[in-house]
Protein backbone atom coordinates (compact mmCIF):
# COMPACT_ATOMS: atom_id res chain seq x y z
CA UNK A 1 0.00 0.00 0.00
CA UNK A 2 1.38 3.37 -1.32
CA UNK A 3 1.90 6.07 1.55
CA UNK A 4 3.40 9.44 1.94
CA UNK A 5 4.97 10.71 4.84
CA UNK A 6 4.19 13.90 4.58
CA UNK A 7 0.40 13.40 4.17
CA UNK A 8 -2.09 13.64 6.94
CA UNK A 9 -4.37 11.45 5.65
CA UNK A 10 -1.71 8.69 5.74
CA UNK A 11 -1.00 9.69 9.22
CA UNK A 12 -4.84 8.97 10.11
CA UNK A 13 -4.82 6.26 8.80
CA UNK A 14 -0.79 4.77 9.94
CA UNK A 15 -2.58 5.75 13.77
CA UNK A 16 -0.35 8.38 14.04
CA UNK A 17 -3.09 11.21 14.01
CA UNK A 18 -5.91 9.83 15.78
CA UNK A 19 -9.71 10.26 14.13
CA UNK A 20 -13.02 9.78 15.38
CA UNK A 21 -13.26 6.45 12.86
CA UNK A 22 -16.80 5.73 11.38
CA UNK A 23 -15.95 2.34 9.29
CA UNK A 24 -12.75 1.34 8.04
CA UNK A 25 -11.30 -2.26 6.15
CA UNK A 26 -8.60 -3.14 4.37
CA UNK A 27 -8.82 -0.25 1.55
CA UNK A 28 -11.44 2.41 3.48
CA UNK A 29 -11.40 4.76 6.43
CA UNK A 30 -14.16 7.05 6.71
CA UNK A 31 -13.74 9.16 9.89
CA UNK A 32 -15.48 12.50 11.19
CA UNK A 33 -14.10 15.79 9.54
CA UNK A 34 -12.68 18.04 12.30
CA UNK A 35 -13.09 21.37 10.76
CA UNK A 36 -16.72 20.36 9.67
CA UNK A 37 -18.65 22.61 7.76
CA UNK A 38 -21.96 21.49 9.47
CA UNK A 39 -22.89 19.02 11.80
CA UNK A 40 -22.36 15.52 10.55
CA UNK A 41 -19.30 16.09 8.23
CA UNK A 42 -17.27 13.57 7.13
CA UNK A 43 -14.78 12.26 5.31
CA UNK A 44 -14.28 8.86 3.40
CA UNK A 45 -10.73 7.83 2.29
CA UNK A 46 -8.85 5.18 0.72
CA UNK A 47 -6.26 3.79 3.16
CA UNK A 48 -3.75 3.94 0.18
CA UNK A 49 -2.14 7.01 -0.94
CA UNK A 50 -3.79 8.65 -4.09
CA UNK A 51 -3.67 12.64 -4.84
CA UNK A 52 -6.63 12.46 -6.62
CA UNK A 53 -9.18 10.60 -9.36
CA UNK A 54 -6.33 10.59 -12.20
CA UNK A 55 -4.17 8.57 -9.66
CA UNK A 56 -6.57 5.54 -8.09
CA UNK A 57 -7.88 2.73 -9.80
CA UNK A 58 -11.50 2.72 -11.04
CA UNK A 59 -12.57 0.06 -8.98
CA UNK A 60 -11.36 1.11 -5.79
CA UNK A 61 -13.00 4.58 -6.65
CA UNK A 62 -16.30 2.76 -7.05
CA UNK A 63 -15.75 1.14 -3.91
CA UNK A 64 -15.35 4.44 -2.39
CA UNK A 65 -17.89 5.99 -3.78
CA UNK A 66 -20.08 2.47 -2.52
CA UNK A 67 -19.37 2.63 0.74
CA UNK A 68 -19.76 6.56 0.91
CA UNK A 69 -23.49 5.83 -0.06
CA UNK A 70 -23.72 3.29 2.43
CA UNK A 71 -22.10 5.73 5.17
CA UNK A 72 -24.62 8.53 4.11
CA UNK A 73 -27.45 6.59 4.75
CA UNK A 74 -26.35 6.17 8.58
CA UNK A 75 -25.86 10.04 8.27
CA UNK A 76 -29.36 10.98 7.05
CA UNK A 77 -30.76 8.60 10.25
CA UNK A 78 -28.95 10.49 12.44
CA UNK A 79 -28.67 14.04 11.96
CA UNK A 80 -31.51 14.28 9.39
CA UNK A 81 -30.54 16.68 7.36
CA UNK A 82 -32.91 17.80 4.45
CA UNK A 83 -30.38 17.39 1.55
CA UNK A 84 -26.17 16.86 1.70
CA UNK A 85 -23.08 17.41 -0.62
CA UNK A 86 -21.37 14.46 -1.71
CA UNK A 87 -17.67 16.19 -2.53
CA UNK A 88 -14.71 14.62 -4.14
CA UNK A 89 -12.30 17.82 -5.22
CA UNK A 90 -9.39 17.07 -7.74
CA UNK A 91 -6.74 20.06 -7.74
CA UNK A 92 -5.75 23.57 -6.23
CA UNK A 93 -8.11 24.55 -8.88
CA UNK A 94 -11.12 22.40 -7.58
CA UNK A 95 -10.32 23.40 -4.22
CA UNK A 96 -8.39 19.99 -2.93
CA UNK A 97 -6.89 20.93 0.14
CA UNK A 98 -5.72 17.77 1.24
CA UNK A 99 -3.44 15.91 -1.57
CA UNK A 100 -5.14 12.39 -0.36
CA UNK A 101 -8.36 11.34 -2.56
CA UNK A 102 -11.18 11.71 -0.59
CA UNK A 103 -15.00 12.07 -0.66
CA UNK A 104 -16.57 14.68 1.63
CA UNK A 105 -20.42 14.03 3.05
CA UNK A 106 -21.49 17.42 3.65
CA UNK A 107 -25.18 17.21 5.60
CA UNK A 108 -27.35 20.16 4.81
CA UNK A 109 -30.02 22.13 5.68
CA UNK A 110 -32.11 24.64 4.15
CA UNK A 111 -30.51 28.14 5.67
CA UNK A 112 -27.43 26.76 6.82
CA UNK A 113 -25.11 29.58 4.97
CA UNK A 114 -23.31 26.93 3.19
CA UNK A 115 -22.46 28.24 -0.59
CA UNK A 116 -21.21 24.98 -1.83
CA UNK A 117 -22.13 24.47 -5.31
CA UNK A 118 -23.90 27.72 -5.45
CA UNK A 119 -24.21 29.09 -9.51
CA UNK A 120 -26.74 29.86 -11.90
CA UNK A 121 -27.17 27.81 -14.74
CA UNK A 122 -26.42 29.23 -18.05
CA UNK A 123 -26.66 27.30 -21.52
CA UNK A 124 -23.73 27.17 -22.97
CA UNK A 125 -22.58 27.32 -27.02
CA UNK A 126 -23.99 23.98 -27.96
CA UNK A 127 -21.70 23.88 -31.28
CA UNK A 128 -18.54 24.01 -28.53
CA UNK A 129 -19.91 21.81 -26.38
CA UNK A 130 -20.63 19.27 -29.11
CA UNK A 131 -17.13 19.72 -30.49
CA UNK A 132 -15.72 19.05 -26.88
CA UNK A 133 -18.21 15.98 -26.40
CA UNK A 134 -16.26 14.41 -29.46
CA UNK A 135 -12.87 15.29 -28.34
CA UNK A 136 -13.25 13.57 -24.83
CA UNK A 137 -14.86 10.91 -26.42
CA UNK A 138 -11.77 10.06 -28.82
CA UNK A 139 -9.78 9.94 -25.39
CA UNK A 140 -11.73 8.09 -23.27
CA UNK A 141 -11.13 4.20 -22.65
CA UNK A 142 -13.57 1.97 -21.67
CA UNK A 143 -13.21 -1.86 -20.56
CA UNK A 144 -15.74 -4.02 -22.26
Amino acid sequence: MRTRKDCIFCKIVAGEIPCKKIFEDETILAFMDISPLNTGHLLVIPRGHFEDILEIQPELYGRLFSMAANIAKAVYEVVAPEGMNVMQLNGKAGNQVVPHLHIHLVPRWTGDGLTICAWEPVMGDMEKISALAEQIKSKFVHEK
